[in-house]
């Protein structure tokens, strides 16, 4: 199973709902401060409307089917609705965008709708397409059916196919519309991890020379997600244990791609998970025959993200990440052991 690294707590067998079979929400982050996102509403979707749901993610979920189909479960997961118990957040994170620093960056068209416990653990829970937030930049904060229907199905395929990912939950259209190459017609994506946090949000406050929050960051992701890492006993530092830690599931995540013929496009820094996980699908391809060079991305001109350039490029980016922790590390030498 993709996910059979992350613990499984049997105390969570039963997952704890509302008298409507609602999700008991909590706010994500919420041992973070306010220096790590932006709490905000999302911006309605208009007359929204059901395209599809993932039964399979809903029942990994510990989610009520009933609940999933009702019209409380389409405006809230179309971001028209507040999740009781929880603040949605943007968060902000920096990043290499074709290996270039380009600066701070942050969930522009994406928003935490809330954590929730499953069978599995925790869960964050998000919404893609969720409107205008401080990090939008020059977008509108959108997703459009076209690319949304693309995400939903290759997140629950990757699952299927044992490969670590970010999955689907829910797929919601509306007649919207906004401008791309032509007007689209827009839609929200439901999807859900036990975190999104990137590579990005290291380099973010490494950057910025906030190591303070860098630690607070780090601790948050040992303490969650890599409790192995606590007492640094591999390396002799907790920060160097995560980077390897890391690095390990990132390796097998790649080396599974490479297995299947996938294609992911955009591998910048921003685009990569803490926990190995396979995300933000955008002009993502699977290879029909083998051409090691193919670029599946049409923006990427020389050639940096294709087929059998993948696991430099991952390579590439944990040493950017191993750059970001070495405020934490120490010795440049700690670093490239880790890695």
């Amino acid at each position: 199973m993709a996910s059979s690294h992350l613990p499984y707590d049997s105390t969570l067998a039963t997952v704890p709902v509302c008298a409507d079979g609602a999700p008991l929400w909590r706010s994500a982050l919420q041992d973070l401060g306010p220096a790590f996102y932006t709490a905000l509403p999302a911006v309605p979707l208009p007359d929204p409307h059901w395209i599809a749901t993932s039964a399979d993610c809903a029942c990994d979920l510990g989610i009520d089917a009933n609940w999933l189909a009702s019209d409380a479960a389409l405006q809230l997961l179309s971001g028209n609705a507040a999740p009781e118990g929880s603040q949605t957040r943007a968060s902000v994170y920096s990043g290499h965008q074709f290996g270039v620093w380009a600066g701070q960056l942050g969930d522009g068209r994406a928003l935490l709708l809330g954590e929730i416990d499953t069978p599995q653990g925790s869960r964050e829970v998000q919404l893609k397409g969720s409107g205008l937030t401080p990090y939008s930049r020059m977008g509108d904060g959108r997703a459009v059916l076209r690319s949304s229907i693309r995400e939903f199905l290759v997140s629950e395929a990757m699952h299927a196919l044992g490969i670590p990912t970010t999955r689907a939950l829910a797929l919601t259209g509306s007649p919207y519309r906004v401008r791309r190459e032509t007007m689209e017609t827009t839609a929200v994506v439901t999807r859900t991890a036990p975190s999104f946090l990137r590579f990005g949000h290291f380099e973010h406050f490494a950057a910025a020379g906030k190591h303070k929050e860098l630690r607070q960051l780090a601790d948050h992701v040992i303490e969650r997600h890599y409790p192995e890492c606590r007492e640094g006993a591999t390396l002799g530092n907790p920060y160097a244990d995560l980077l390897q830690a890391v690095s390990e599931r990132t390796a097998a995540m790649v080396a599974q791609w490479q297995a299947v013929g996938f294609c992911h496009g955009v591998l910048n820094t921003d685009n990569m998970s803490i926990l190995g996980l396979s995300i933000d699908y955008g002009p993502f391809q699977f290879l029909d025959a083998f051409v090691p060079n193919h670029v599946c991305n049409h923006s990427d001109k020389l050639g940096r993200y294709a087929f059998d350039r993948q696991p430099n490029v991952v390579y590439w980016n944990l040493y950017a990440l191993g750059q970001a922790l070495q405020p934490l590390i120490g010795e440049p030498e700690r670093v490239v052991q880790a890695l």
